[in-house]
């Protein structure tokens, strides 16, 4: 009996070590580079693929950025495919405005690009889903189009998904209207599709995302640059800073790293379940993600709201984990 209680402990320990196996769908973007960076220096995360959806820049740009991402860090052993160009429905919006020209805060990273998976991105993740059913959390950190097209093309994908996490959506007001938030707005057809879908969904919403900002004394935190990540992050938060202070901000809301960082660590965020649909008529409020908060029991399906952030303490696990820690 002691033998076994032992071998028992060996497997639970060995159970509570495994690393998340994750599918993170893109569209990078200052804040996705951060995130894809975050996730692939945490042993806590097992990065199987990128998938690119347009979004912060064009597809071609994207997908231009995820290949020199996984090549800075050492990955190019990781699938990453090219997705969606556009929305399901009108046309496509970018925010060069906001994430500089190339979407990387028009830093060149000097690398040589990854080989791209000639792939289609929806089909790259229902044929991932069908290899190992029950084990992947998809991880949408841009517009929804690649997720509810893999969808749409395989419903059968639906139950075998371990676990929806995105960043979009708020419930408390949005970024690229009054209302939407901007990967939501960037297709709300395709978000209403996976809201819809019966599968565990987590939405890190700007609820939670714009109490997370990371500020010139915590890049100071960051200490000697000790490579080319933090030598590129570096740079990035420099820009982003400029490029904040139009919005009289005085730091950048880590919206994307938090979605990660809520993988890695369950703890950071209390969420509330609330059945959440979107908008896709209104003429001031097409994208809104409009949350039922009557709490009316039981709900037939519902998401699972971030309302509070554990804000310091995820920062500082962003900064130890670009750190090598």
């Amino acid at each position: 009996m002691r033998f076994q209680s032992l071998l028992l402990a060996v497997a639970l320990t060995g159970a509570a070590q495994a690393a998340e196996q994750v599918i993170i769908d893109t569209d990078p973007g200052t804040d996705d580079a951060m995130a894809i960076l975050l996730a692939l220096n945490s042993p806590e995360l097992e990065v199987r693929a990128l998938t690119v959806v347009h979004g912060n820049v064009p597809l071609r740009q994207g997908i231009q950025n995820a290949l020199k991402l996984a090549a800075l860090a050492g990955r190019c052993d990781l699938p990453v495919a090219a997705g969606a160009s556009r929305p399901l429905v009108g046309e496509n919006r970018t925010a060069e405005s906001v994430h500089g020209e190339n979407g990387l805060g028009n830093v060149e990273l000097d690398v040589r690009p990854c080989p791209i998976d000639p792939r289609f991105g929806p089909d790259r993740i229902i044929e991932m889903v069908h290899n190992q059913p029950g084990e992947l959390t998809l991880v949408p950190i841009g517009p929804l189009t690649n997720i509810a097209l893999a969808v749409l093309k395989d419903p059968s994908i639906v139950p075998l998904v371990k676990e929806v996490v995105l960043m979009g959506g708020a419930v408390s007001g949005g970024n690229a209207t009054a209302v939407a938030e901007f990967n939501i707005w960037g297709d709300p057809e395709a978000a209403q599709i996976v809201f819809r879908a019966d599968w565990p969904l987590t939405m890190v919403g700007l609820d939670v995302t714009e109490k997370t900002v990371f500020t010139p004394a915590h890049l100071d935190q960051l200490g000697p640059r000790r490579g080319p990540q933090t030598d590129f992050v570096a740079q990035v938060f420099a820009f982003m800073f400029e490029r904040m202070k139009k919005y009289g901000r005085s730091g950048m809301s880590m919206h994307d790293p938090l979605a990660v960082g809520y993988v890695i660590d369950r703890s950071l965020l209390h969420t509330q379940c609330f059945p959440v649909e979107v908008e896709t008529d209104g003429k001031l409020t097409r994208g809104a993600t409009v949350a039922d908060r009557r709490r009316r029991e039981p709900a037939e399906r519902c998401a699972h709201v971030g309302l509070e952030v554990a804000a310091d303490r995820f920062l500082r696990l962003f900064t130890t984990r670009l750190q090598g820690k």
